[in-house]
């Protein structure tokens, strides 16, 4: 059986200025992916990362999401299925954990301003989820970049999204807090089969996790498959212009890389 698609991509261009970004690219996200988005800085995958969250809206070509036009797809109706985690958030105000990651729900409320049993209930769940419930009364502003960042994921999956798209989601974790972030992801994935696609420059972390790999340079897909077949020397000199070596990982999950 196929599975379906949650967005198709035909020709997609995005240009900042007279700066081209995105040149023509195609692909199609399936439902229950976990892509694994690689490629040097300024390859353009945030820019690709940030149209599917429909941030970037100014692009030619073709995206659609669930069968629509993803330009047709209002703001509020792409946040009830669609979740995304930036680098980084920034916020003035000291607002606690727990009201942060209750801004999550925001999509699901009505014109009340209280939040509901359910509401409450799902930010639990989620701040259990990340390993933030201790911290769900402290200041937001007053947390590590790790913390930060733990909490931003449980609002985002406080959001219950069909789509998690994740712009290097453990660039300020700790390697205890990369793998629980990757292992609460792959969770999700599989248990759920929420679709993820993560922008990441860890090769080596999106492999053991990724069931698929995209890798791009200067605005165009390079290789698209399973993460073996992208992890050769061949793609690895063509995309980061660096020569490695690759090994097969003895646990039986994919490859990982060494500079040669």
């Amino acid at each position: 059986m196929t599975a379906a698609s949650v967005y198709r991509i035909q020709d997609l261009r995005f240009a900042y200025a007279q700066t081209p970004v995105l040149n023509g690219i195609s692909t199609a996200i399936f439902v229950g992916d976990f892509v694994a988005l690689v490629g040097p800085n300024g390859a353009g995958k945030s820019t690709f990362l940030k149209i599917l969250a429909g941030l970037n809206r100014r692009y030619a070509g073709s995206v659609e999401f669930d069968g629509e036009s993803l330009t047709k797809v209002t703001a509020h109706d792409l946040a009830r299925r669609v979740a995304f985690v930036p680098q980084e958030t920034h916020v003035v105000f000291p607002f606690s954990v727990n009201q942060m990651v209750l801004m999550g729900r925001a999509p699901h409320q009505s014109a009340s301003l209280f939040d509901s049993g359910i509401d409450i209930e799902r930010a639990e769940y989620a701040m259990r989820l990340t390993d933030t419930l201790d911290l769900s009364k402290k200041a937001f502003t007053a947390l590590s970049g790790g913390e930060r960042q733990r909490v931003v994921l449980a609002s985002a999956l406080a959001q219950d999204p069909e789509v998690l798209l994740l712009d290097e989601p453990t660039v300020y974790l700790d390697l205890k807090h990369q793998i629980h972030f990757y292992d609460i992801v792959e969770r999700l994935n599989l248990e759920h089969r929420m679709t993820i696609v993560s922008v990441t420059h860890d090769v080596n972390l999106a492999a053991r996790y990724a069931r698929r790999m995209i890798a791009m340079r200067a605005g165009r897909f390079v290789a698209d498959g399973v993460p073996e077949s992208v992890l050769t020397p061949e793609h690895l000199y063509e995309i980061f212009e660096v020569s490695v070596s690759v090994f097969k990982r003895t646990d039986g999950r994919g490859s990982y890389i060494i500079p040669a």
